[in-house]
């Protein structure tokens, strides 16, 4: 009987304990630098995409700038990558994935995995020397799109297959370029790649709200597969100024995108109810100063969990500092339970869904200037819907 009585006793001390070390456990926020400006043989590490392999590695991918921090057509500019199997605790010493040449830019790395052949594809640009955005003429190569894939979960690469004239209307515009980051497989298996255009006219003057000056003239759309990248096609372009963009599939099937704005002060979200081939008129999205931001699916209901759930990752600013999650339960109609990542120097960032459910974020972080380093930082549940931080 004594024995009895020890025996319960004991069991319901470690349920107890169990229970209160359940209440007490600190949300997970981890945080590493993966790339250094300065390191490595470059200059500058920028554009930083990250995607989560089918095996649950971790790959980053970001711009590796040699000779100084600009945008392709003033350096040149190598596209890299490094594997994490701890979720990323620690990273592999960089890889070159792409070196197009000398004074050439590879650029805008969008990745995404293909969950019905194990493929993992990344989309980027390359850029002739002297070439960027504003200066490559249509009907030249000096703007081009191409496509890799990994069958081994980032260790080795296919080579290059080149997308050019499908992702961009070759003979008009001057340009076009992916992501950065943002690509998604529907549920239909589609591959869906976000990409913008700079057409053969780039920059005019408008008044508009509180913004007067020059506007770009580039617009969004998407580029998509339905034989898991073995051919591409190009949907219509979106009916807002628009660049760098990311999507997300909602829990009805449609396709969101939050793409960052010409001019203004907010961004847009457009939706397609035909998986990228068209889109409705634009509504005004978060405020926030124009960069290109992430956002992801978290949690999706009919998959079995508690609630639908998007994050969205971005600088709540002024201007490119204050990295913030923030979540939507209305499938990105409005975002809430902000929770600052960063308050000092923070632009360009990406989401992936980790396998065991936490949430990893890869950003460009300063401390003294902008974009000394680019930072993983992984984050669970309870950090995001905890108290204040």
């Amino acid at each position: 009987m004594i024995t009895h009585i020890l025996t319960h006793l004991l069991r319901t001390a470690a349920v107890s304990l169990l229970a209160v070390s359940a209440i007490t456990a600190a949300p997970l926020f981890e945080q590493v630098d993966v790339f250094t400006a300065g390191t490595e043989g470059y200059h500058t590490f920028r554009i930083p995409t990250i995607v989560t392999a089918p095996d649950g590695s971790l790959l980053v991918f970001a711009e590796a700038r040699k000779e100084n921090r600009s945008d392709p057509g003033g350096g040149d500019i190598d596209l890299v990558y490094k594997r994490s199997t701890n979720h990323g605790r620690t990273w592999t010493a960089v890889k070159v994935l792409d070196n197009p040449g000398e004074g050439w830019g590879a650029s805008n790395p969008t990745p995404v995995t293909d969950r019905d052949t194990g493929k993992v594809w990344i989309i980027y640009n390359r850029w002739e020397p002297t070439h960027g955005t504003a200066n490559s003429e249509p009907g030249t190569d000096n703007n081009q799109t191409w496509a890799r894939h990994s069958s081994d979960n980032g260790r080795t690469w296919s080579s290059a297959v080149d997308l050019t004239r499908v992702a961009r209307d070759y003979d008009n515009w001057g340009a076009n370029f992916v992501g950065p980051g943002g690509a998604i497989q529907a549920a239909d298996g589609r591959l869906l790649i976000p990409s913008a255009h700079r057409p053969d006219s780039y920059y005019v003057t408008i008044s508009i709200g509180g913004f007067e000056g020059l506007t770009s003239l580039m617009r969004a759309y998407a580029i998509y597969s339905d034989d898991h990248g073995a051919t591409w096609k190009r949907g219509a372009l979106v009916k807002a100024q628009t660049n760098e963009n990311q999507l997300v599939e909602l829990a009805d099937g449609a396709i969101m995108m939050d793409a960052r704005q010409g001019a203004g002060d907010h961004r847009w979200l457009i939706l397609s109810k035909d998986g990228g081939e068209t889109w409705t008129n634009p509504v005004p999205g978060q405020t926030v100063t124009r960069i290109a931001a992430s956002i992801e699916r978290f949690t999706l209901k009919s998959a079995g969990d508690d609630r639908n759930r998007i994050l969205w990752t971005g600088p709540k600013g002024p201007g490119r500092k204050q990295l913030v999650i923030r979540t939507s339960y209305d499938e990105g109609q409005t975002f809430r339970d902000e929770k600052i990542i960063y308050g000092g120097l923070a632009a360009y960032s990406d989401i992936t869904i980790l396998k065991d459910k936490t949430v990893g974020v890869i950003w460009e972080r300063g401390v003294s200037e902008g974009y000394q380093f680019v930072t993983f930082t992984r984050l669970d549940q309870s950090f995001l819907e905890g108290g204040s931080n």
